[in-house]
């Protein structure tokens, strides 16, 4: 008995009671196997075939998938529906061309109006003009007499049961098989005469409206016969699904497949509304959720995600879990979007949670796109670092432009990229000229767009990335990479250091890439294993690039590499501190180095790259790193201007390899640094290596070991062969005839060109320095900046006086950490500064007595600062350390008071000296009178809130100070006294409930925000009172207290600094009004705490708080006693009752 069972066709929807109806119906009874009949073959006119919309309509489609496209234009009132037909071939009446409503095709019946709207698109049908027709075997059923026939019309596609239904619509389809082998496409509209033939049940065919088409492609579902798959999606019905047809000839496949994208295409081309605009809105929304919505870069296409299939051959079972879904894909400015499509327009069947929610693949992840030419599937492929390649199987019949959507976004976000990272297999793809962008109208060539869309495509938050770009430095401009912006965290993940560096390639407009100080050992030991698409294999013109690899390199090795290739205006790499590692053996295995000389020196002989100065300082170099370095050291071809190598762990041979290469860059190098590296070098080596070069301009040999001789650590005459801008030799004990040599070289005009010269620790004595002032003096103050902190100045200390009194001095002199053994020597050489006229800086901060300073000193101090007239620029901080604070004691306030007189100091450092309320009141009194300073720098001295109230009282009359600090470290010291008493006053009995009495309530209020000894030296006083009993609330609201009032001053002081800011540069500013409104009490009084606390108190301290009021009225005070000790925490707390309950 044959098979009657219904084979249906393969879907993503279950239909609905309007959907289509099934694809396959029962065929009839199959002949016998021995009665082999010819199945009629389909045709095709004979006819030049259509053009496909891929390829000569590419300009037209492409122009249809703009946004201006997505908005709707009114539909003709003829054309609209009052209502929503009782079938599917009713809607279909709705999408009949607007021609044929010219043609004026109108049509009345006597049928019922449940019929009239399905009668009506079945009239359409038949009006519609023939492409292709026949017979639609299946695979199996081939011997049978009945097989399904397709019908191909300009406007629909129609399966009919049999081909005599089909010829009851198309009277061109004749029922004999000769004839329906010779039919061709009719150039004329078939006649309605046979019209009540159509009034059948619609059971007998199904139809597919073809401007509905997503897509037309192949389905490899493993059968052996050949499966075509038409996706379609009515808006109008919000129904989705898909037609299968099943072929058995490959050649018959291949016609049906072209003659129905063909015809889709040019439906589609045709359709006035490609999207309607509540779906536009509807993933607009869906975008904007993402972030990623801006109307200037989002384009919408309908596609068909496709399942990915294997080749194997699967049961009927198998088939129904490997369905496709039609969805949205948008292009929005940074990821390419999945969205479903919305749930009115998702058939009954069940969906997975994945079916319900979209996805997004950021644009600079992409790693391929392919578009088939035979069909209308293509596949995008995205891969995150270290992560698998995640693919994209879709189909459209705009995949082309998609496709060319895609790779607008890809070049609108990487402007400079000469070549795109992913691989592009498009079929007839415009030149590249067609996706050029000006990258001139934004700074830095778009960085800040290429970063951005790099971190849209990582998940990273932009915020948390910082840089800067440096504009007045050598090599510039120069970018510079600064710590993450997040507090809690002090180094970049690997995924924000591959974006950063990958958003730096192809950029053209930074001279110089600085990874200072920045962590970059996750890059270091970090691999990918899954594919490496980033990694560079040519250079910017396109010469491929052949360097030997033993082993896949990690991604800091492929990151530095790329930067370095495709970048032609790069000349300097700074890599200071950028890795902590150790340079190890581990199992027999050598060390892989630092990964850094291994991405940038193989490249330099080749003149792979521009960069010719690299800056390695602080990383720990193997002996695997100096083997890169010398084998490209070693070729003059490098042309190498700096190698700085300083504090890398080098052995005394790595430094005599280097030093030996070195020799062969004696036409370009400029710039040495190997200071402190555990070798000691001989000075003939030295001499040996410094003697083939000609053009040094920087030296840096500190903190380095020499073995012991009468030679010189440079000689005269090889410094006298180079125009030195800086020399350091910090750290180096210099033998008398370096100091010689020093010497001449400063007394030549070959020197002039000097600029720093770092003389730290290197024990220099008074006399040797005296004989270095006098060897650079000239009739004009030389421009250098002359560092000698940490040096035995006192020995031979009259030279050096002698020196400075002449004004020999440079114009910059650092002379910090001194330590003088007598006062008196002291006092002479700051009276020597008294007249010195060359020295505009001067830093003689951390100065270490033997006591604190007498009152001469700090008189000949005060001289110093009101008569000298050249210094603008001075130091006189302190320091303080746990073993030993160097400060110069209580009377600087005395001494600061010769400022009143200065009209020529502008910046003023005074920290870590402990100056305290009186140091605040002789700062303000300063600020008062003096109208030069312009900077003052004075944090980190004890200020409680009284003394920063003062400080910015003495502001408010100051129109010429543009920075004084915020005193957070003060800040902060004043919380933890208050917490420390707090915790004082539980541990000791603080809440004591006897009443206090009148003279301690003086003392009590009396220095409330002042500096009083500590509480627990008061409390030694057996005589001393009980205290007034505070809760916690009351400690809570005197810390919150603290901080709100500090707060406030510091808006003040802000506001203040804004308006002399405003003054230096033009008109004044009124952006501080109301001031003499607003300005505080310099000392709070007691009935000031009172008034502020009076208001509402807590239960608990308001009957003490009341009889405290009596006792003042009848004291009749109205303020206190300043010398009188008190307690800071006792007035804050009670001024802080009223804030803790408001």
């Amino acid at each position: 008995m044959p098979d009657r069972r219904r084979r249906k066709s393969l879907s993503i929807f279950r239909p609905s009671l309007t959907a289509l109806t099934p694809i396959d119906d029962e065929p009839p009874d199959s002949a016998p196997a021995t009665l082999k009949k010819h199945r009629p073959t389909s045709t095709i006119p004979d006819q030049s075939p259509s053009p496909s919309p891929t390829g000569s309509n590419l300009e037209r489609t492409s122009s249809k998938s703009s946004v201006d496209r997505l908005i709707p234009k009114a539909r003709p009132r003829s054309l609209q529906k009052s209502g929503r037909p009782s079938s599917l071939f009713g809607s279909l009446r709705s999408f009949s061309s607007f021609q044929d409503e010219q043609e004026g095709l109108t049509r009345t019946t006597s049928t019922p109006s449940s019929l009239q709207s399905s009668n009506s698109a079945a009239l359409d049908m038949a009006a519609s003009v023939l492409i292709h027709h026949g017979p639609l075997p299946e695979a199996g059923l081939v011997f049978r007499r009945r097989c399904p026939y397709l019908v191909l019309t300009e406007h629909h596609l129609i399966q009919f049961k049999d081909q005599s239904r089909a010829s009851e619509m198309f009277p061109e389809v004749t029922s004999s098989q000769g004839q329906s082998r010779s039919s061709m496409r009719h150039s004329r509209m078939s006649s309605n005469g046979s019209f009540h033939e159509l009034q059948t049940s619609t059971d007998h065919y199904s139809a597919v409206h073809l401007p509905n088409v997503v897509a037309v492609y192949k389905l490899d579902d493993g059968e052996p016969y050949f499966t075509i798959e038409i996706a379609h999606f009515n808006e109008n019905s919000n129904h989705a699904s898909t037609m299968t047809l099943h072929i058995h000839d490959p050649a018959e496949s291949e016609l049906w497949l072209s003659t129905i994208r063909d015809a889709a295409s040019k439906a589609r081309m045709a359709a006035s509304e490609p999207i309607s605009q509540n779906l536009v809105e509807y993933t607009a929304r869906a975008l904007e959720q993402e972030s990623d919505y801006q109307p200037g870069h989002f384009q919408m296409f309908k596609v068909v995600q496709r399942a990915n299939k294997s080749g194997k051959r699967s049961s009927s079972d198998d088939l129904t879990k490997l369905t496709s879904k039609i969805c949205f894909l948008v292009v929005g400015l940074y990821q390419v979007h999945i969205v479903p499509l919305p749930k009115s327009a998702r058939t009954a069947s069940s969906t997975s949670l994945s079916d319900q929610c979209g996805a997004a693949h950021g644009i600079t992840t992409l790693t391929s796109v392919n578009v088939q030419v035979f069909d209308d599937s293509f596949q995008l492929t995205f891969r995150q670092p270290c992560q698998p390649p995640s693919t994209l199987y879709l189909a459209a019949l705009c995949a082309n432009e998609v496709a060319l959507c895609i790779r607008r976004a890809a070049e609108y976000l990487r402007p400079e990229w000469d070549k795109q990272p992913f691989t592009w297999v498009v079929p007839e793809c415009p030149s590249d000229d067609c996706f050029l962008f000006a990258s001139e109208e934004e700074e830095n060539k778009c960085y800040d767009r290429t970063l951005t869309a790099y971190c849209a495509g990582y998940g990273i938050d932009t915020s948390n990335i910082r840089y800067f770009v440096n504009y007045h430095c050598e090599d510039a401009p120069a970018f510079e990479l600064l710590p993450p912006s997040n507090a809690q965290r002090t180094r970049y993940s690997s995924i924000e250091l591959l974006a950063i560096m990958r958003a730096l390639r192809y950029n053209e407009s930074f001279c110089s890439v600085s990874f200072r100080h920045i962590s970059l050992d996750f890059l270091l030991n970090l691999f990918d294993r899954y594919g490496r698409d980033h990694a560079p294999t040519t250079t910017r013109s396109g010469d491929l690039i052949d360097l030997p690899e033993e082993d896949t390199p990690s991604l800091l090795v492929e990151e530095i590499r790329a930067i370095a290739l495709k970048s032609r205006r790069l000349r300097r790499f700074d890599f200071s501190h950028c890795l902590n590692r150790k340079s190890s053996t581990v199992g027999g295995n050598l060390d892989g180095g630092s990964g850094i000389c291994e991405a940038l020196f193989p490249l330099c002989p080749r003149q792979f790259t521009n960069v010719d100065w690299i800056i390695l300082n602080g990383i720990c170099l193997s002996d695997a790193d100096v083997d890169y370095l010398y084998a490209a050291a070693i070729e003059k071809s490098s042309h190498f201007r700096a190698i700085e190598v300083g504090y890398c762990g080098l052995t005394d041979r790595s430094i005599g390899a280097i030093l030996q290469a070195l020799a062969y860059q004696g036409e370009t190098l400029e710039s040495i640094n190997i200071s402190g590296n555990m070798a000691r070098l001989q000075p003939g080596t030295l001499s040996e290596c410094f003697a083939a070069l000609s053009h040094v301009r920087n030296l840096s040999v500190s903190n380095m070991y020499r073995t012991s001789g009468p030679e010189p650590w440079i000689s005269s005459e090889i410094l006298l062969r180079w125009r030195l801008e800086s020399l350091d030799l910090s750290g180096m004990a210099l033998n008398e005839q370096t100091v010689t040599s020093l010497a001449i070289y400063l007394e030549h005009p070959q020197s002039d060109t000097m600029r720093i010269l770092n003389l730290n620790q290197c024990a220099l004595s008074g006399g040797s320095l005296g004989q270095l002032l006098q060897a650079m003096s000239c009739p004009v103050p030389r421009d250098l900046r002359l560092y000698v902190s940490g040096n035995r100045l006192e020995q031979g200390h009259d030279a050096l006086v002698n020196a400075i009194a002449q004004s020999l001095t440079p114009s910059k002199m650092i002379m910090g950490t001194l330590e003088y053994k007598e006062e008196k020597n002291f006092r002479r050489f700051v009276e020597a500064w008294i007249n010195n006229g060359s020295t505009r800086y001067l830093d003689i901060s951390k100065v270490s007595l033997p006591v604190e300073a007498s009152n001469e000193t700090f008189e000949t101090l005060k001289k110093m600062l009101s008569e000298n007239q050249a210094i603008e620029t001075l130091d006189l901080s302190g320091e303080e350390a746990h073993l030993e604070n160097a400060n110069f004691g209580p009377g600087l306030n005395r001494a600061l008071a010769g400022l009143k007189l200065n009209e020529r100091l502008q910046i003023l450092y005074i920290e870590h000296q402990k100056l305290g309320l009186q140091g605040a009141n002789t700062l303000a009194s300063i600020l008062e009178e003096n109208s030069t300073l312009r900077e003052v720098h004075c944090a980190n001295n004890e200020f409680n809130l009284q003394a920063f109230t003062v400080l910015v009282n003495g502001l408010e009359q100051n129109r010429s100070i543009t920075y004084l600090p915020f005193m957070e470290d003060d800040k902060a010291a004043s919380m933890r006294k208050v917490d420390k008493e707090i915790d004082n006053f539980r541990d000791t009995g603080g809440y004591n409930r006897s009443v206090p009495s009148k003279a301690t309530m003086k003392r009590t209020l009396g220095a409330a925000m002042s500096a009083p000894r500590s509480f627990s030296s008061r409390m030694a006083n057996a005589s001393a009172p009980a205290r007034q009993r505070y809760s916690d609330k009351d400690a809570a609201a005197a810390a919150s207290s603290l901080s709100q009032n500090w707060d406030q001053e510091s808006l003040r002081m802000q506001s203040y600094l804004l308006r002399n800011f405003n003054i230096a540069r033009g008109p004044l500013s009124d952006a501080v009004n109301g001031e003499e409104s607003e300005r505080p009490l310099t000392a709070w009084s007691g009935a000031t705490a009172f008034q502020v606390s009076s208001n509402d108190i807590t239960p608990v301290g308001e009957p003490n708080l009341k009889l405290e009021m009596e006792m003042k009225h009848e004291d009749g005070d109205d303020g206190v006693d300043l010398g009188d000790e008190g307690s800071d925490v006792e007035e804050a707390l009670m001024m802080g009752r009223k804030l803790d309950l408001e």
